[in-house]
């Protein structure tokens, strides 16, 4: 019907996780599910936001890149160094929605946007409501550039360890996308369910090469 969709995932290209890979992809996946496990109506989609960062900061503690206090990492903005984009977005006949009109008005209700890095590019941060439909694309990236800035001006070194996220500066990044309509008691998926599992990426990417894709 000229509605839009937006679903753009990573997969390793060897077909197979490595081991790093296989950390990292298992931290995002469990933020993504967090997240979409609190769609419902009338819930602050910035909370879900909040939620689905402390998911990647503890995450990304118990693996060495972060230390220190998960929930006062977050509300500093030390994990927008590995996720410094939003959480998701409203979709309807063009893919962001109408944004053009302004995120403030179509994201918040009008509501001011924080200056902060990373949260100023969550898109949406309004309750949500019946009929929404919206995006849950929470990633985790390693940006040189950035990498080196932070350290540089020892952003956040409360909260990172610089030496140890030099082992994952070559990493690049990954995510999951899915799009999700909000409903009168929760939500509801809009397309088939696609392979998240690293099981079920790994099953899908062999398939597809038996058949030659």
């Amino acid at each position: 019907m000229g509605y839009a969709g937006d679903l753009s995932s990573t997969t390793p290209v060897s077909g197979k996780f490595t081991p790093k890979q296989k950390d990292i992809y298992t931290i995002c996946l469990e933020s993504h599910n967090k997240s979409i496990s609190m769609l419902k109506p009338g819930i602050s989609f910035k909370d879900i936001y909040f939620d689905s960062s402390r998911v990647i900061a503890r995450g990304l503690k118990d693996l060495g890149l972060m230390k220190g206090n998960v929930d006062d990492a977050v509300a500093e903005g030390a994990h927008a160094l590995f996720f410094p984009c939003g959480l998701g977005h409203m979709m309807g006949l063009d893919v962001h929605d109408m944004e053009d009109l302004g995120e403030v008005y179509v994201g918040y209700e009008g509501e001011a946007k924080s200056t902060q890095f990373g949260l100023k590019s969550l898109r949406l941060g309004r309750k949500l409501e019946p009929g929404f439909v919206l995006t849950i694309e929470p990633g985790i990236y390693f940006i040189p550039e950035l990498i080196d800035q932070w350290k540089a001006d020892k952003h956040n070194s409360d909260f990172i360890n610089f030496d140890k996220v030099e082992e994952y500066r070559t990493f690049g990044g990954l995510r999951n996308e899915e799009n999700f309509l909000v409903t009168d008691t929760g939500f509801e998926l809009l397309g088939k369910p696609k392979p998240k599992s690293i099981k079920e990426v790994e099953e899908e990417w062999a398939k597809g090469m038996d058949k030659g894709i």
